[in-house]
């Protein structure tokens, strides 16, 4: 009998509820039990796991290490999936190997490339994958020249921070003054320029923003799974144009992001993304972890978390191809559960880590209107989605 497998993700986005979810799912029935430590005592994904604890807040990177190696050994676990301070933990792989204890997570090398969006647009050029011209800027003149050089070639100039993930801090310059119509309706992404040198003038540092075209849509996300010997195990495009969503594998997508994946050590899950340039992909991000899209490809018939998984365990999976790709979709929220009292906060100076909180029973279908939860909500809630199934399942 297979042994039970222990998992831990720290500080991670509220959607790898549905990585959880997966590994739970996975088609091995092995058991698994999920470890999940946060800073935010509601965060969802506290709730999903079988044991939680609240993360000490203010330690430093290496700090955090020696509460990872803690974690690890005295929770038993067997694969870490590290979000926050990534960088930081992977440089000490051997002593998480030691307490045994498997990182799913690049190289160090990998990750401090990629923890720098400029440093990664270098590299990722030095072998040819074509990326959108780009400038970092730290003050307000640098910024104007970026912006008139972009508007100049007929392009929108927009900027972001040159460390940051999930979107924060991405705005795009405009012209236009700023008037009612910019009060009306949602927030938007636009700020104008005159503000923003305002606010650089008047600021007390150096802001460090890479400024680079508005690029265009579609956008396609490329799921990747590599192994420790670089090589690519899967890599299944996902599409966004507006609403819609979908899955390509065309090389155009997957053969850029096979040559960043395997060239620079992004073992395990990563995600690289891709936009257009006038009518050339170009890279967008990389991302040295899974997105939190990733559970989307249980619609083409991939369970990429168990795999990856699987991987870090020493169970090669092999060469994964999806048995089908999904039909278009588009992505709406849901209720999830909370739990249901404060996990008390460990101090930073306190010697003995708090004990877990089980994770409270599942809200009950009848209390939210619904009606149950199918084993894979996700695929099943797809039009044709039993039609491809049978389809997919039926002797050739």
């Amino acid at each position: 009998m297979l042994s039970r497998v222990r998992v831990w993700l720290n500080r991670t986005y509220a959607e790898n509820v549905f990585f959880m979810d997966q590994l739970r799912r996975n088609p091995s029935d092995r058991a698994v039990e999920i470890h999940a430590t946060h800073g935010d005592a509601d965060s969802p994904v506290l709730a999903a796991a079988d044991t939680a604890d609240l993360e000490p807040e203010g330690l430093s990177p290496a700090a955090y290490v020696e509460y990872a190696l803690d974690q690890c050994a005295r929770r038993g676990i067997d694969v870490f999936v590290p979000r926050l301070h990534q960088s930081a933990i992977v440089a000490h792989r051997a002593e998480f190997e030691a307490v045994g204890t498997a990182l799913l997570a690049p190289t160090p090398e990998a990750a401090a490339v990629f923890e720098d969006k400029i440093v990664a647009y270098e590299a990722v050029s030095a072998i040819g994958v074509p990326v959108p011209p780009w400038w970092r800027v730290r003050s307000a003149d640098e910024l104007v020249t970026a912006v008139e050089t972009l508007e100049a070639g007929g392009h929108k100039a927009c900027f972001k921070p040159a460390s940051g993930a999930g979107g924060v801090g991405f705005r795009v310059i405009t012209r236009t003054p700023f008037s009612l119509m910019n009060l009306e309706g949602f927030p938007s992404p636009y700020v104008q320029l005159e503000m923003v040198v305002g606010a650089l003038e008047r600021a007390e540092a150096p802001v460090d923003w890479l400024v680079m075209p508005r690029l265009e849509q579609p956008e396609v996300s490329v799921d990747c799974l590599t192994g420790t010997d670089n090589r690519i195990r899967l890599a299944v495009g996902r599409t966004k144009n507006g609403r819609r969503r979908g899955f390509t594998l065309h090389e155009q997508w997957l053969e850029p992001a096979r040559r960043i994946a395997e060239g620079f050590g992004l073992h395990y899950l990563s995600n690289i993304q891709f936009r257009m340039y006038g009518d050339q992909p170009v890279l967008l991000d990389v991302n040295s972890r899974p997105a939190g899209g990733l559970h989307q490809l249980s619609l083409c018939g991939v369970n990429a978390p168990w795999a990856a998984v699987q991987l870090a365990l020493g169970e090669d999976p092999g060469e994964i191809a999806p048995p089908f790709l999904g039909q278009d979709y588009t992505v709406v929220s849901g209720p999830r559960q909370l739990r249901p009292v404060t996990i008390p906060q460990q101090r930073a100076d306190e010697p003995e880590p708090l004990p877990a909180v089980a994770a409270p029973p599942a809200i009950p279908a009848d209390t939210l209107g619904t009606a149950p939860a199918p084993a894979d909500p996700v695929r099943a809630a797809m039009p044709g989605a039993a039609a491809a199934d049978s389809k997919a399942a039926a002797p050739a």
